[in-house]
């Protein structure tokens, strides 16, 4: 399975994640649940690539979508958690969504113009019917994917939702491999069984609480 350099860099997001965390929510994790996220991250690169071509503008693009989507999660996770305001997981992904609408609409009027007009797709043989139910189907996953996204953000700490969406990537390869027949090589193997060891380590050091001193 095969990945352009960016979306290895996107692996990177639980560190972007834990420094958010620690500047903004005062949440300063354990070394021994910070060190697990070294598996999860290197397993994750391993599993999504089998040849790098580095780039510097998807490097650093990749970076700036690493600090966008994780200083979203954090402020969302700061608002969830303020007892002083009245807004749950539906009602600021209901925000988040009405938001990002009107700061994209005209963005992508203004690039795409009238490419998105219904005379030029018949024009260049797009078949409108097909097209619209097809985003339609890819909207309404989305939607509730966000949702659901959400929802976890509500439940877990922004770390552990930034480790959700990193494995979420290992998902995915696994689903491509038994449903589609996608080969996969020695090194996505290993960078699976790394990344879910990872996971393992995560979870059990996250639920370990420190031992009281004794005088």
């Amino acid at each position: 399975v095969a990945v352009s350099f960016t979306h290895t860099i996107k692996a990177m997001e639980p560190f972007f994640s834990v420094l958010l965390s620690v500047l903004f929510l005062g949440e300063t994790p354990s070394f021994l649940v910070l060190g697990s996220l070294v598996p999860i991250v290197g397993g994750v690169v391993l599993a999504s690539m089998t040849e790098v071509s580095f780039n510097w503008i998807g490097f650093w693009s990749a970076m700036a979508s690493n600090l966008t989507n994780q200083s979203r999660n954090v402020f969302s996770k700061k608002l969830l958690a303020d007892k002083e305001e009245t807004l749950d997981d539906i009602n600021l992904f209901s925000i988040m969504t009405v938001m990002s609408f009107l700061l994209s609409a005209p963005l992508m009027l203004s690039v795409e113009g009238i490419k998105f007009s219904p005379s030029y797709l018949q024009s260049n043989g797009v078949n409108l019917q097909e097209l619209c139910m097809k985003a339609a189907l890819a909207g309404t996953c989305f939607h509730f994917y966000q949702q659901v996204s959400y929802s976890l953000l509500a439940r877990v700490s922004p770390v552990t939702h930034s480790v959700a969406n990193c494995v979420k990537r290992v998902v995915v390869i696994v689903s491509s491999v038994l449903f589609f027949r996608t080969p996969i090589s020695p090194i996505n193997a290993l960078g699976t069984g790394v990344a879910l060891a990872g996971v393992f380590l995560y979870s059990r050091f996250k639920k370990a609480k420190p031992k009281a001193k004794t005088a």
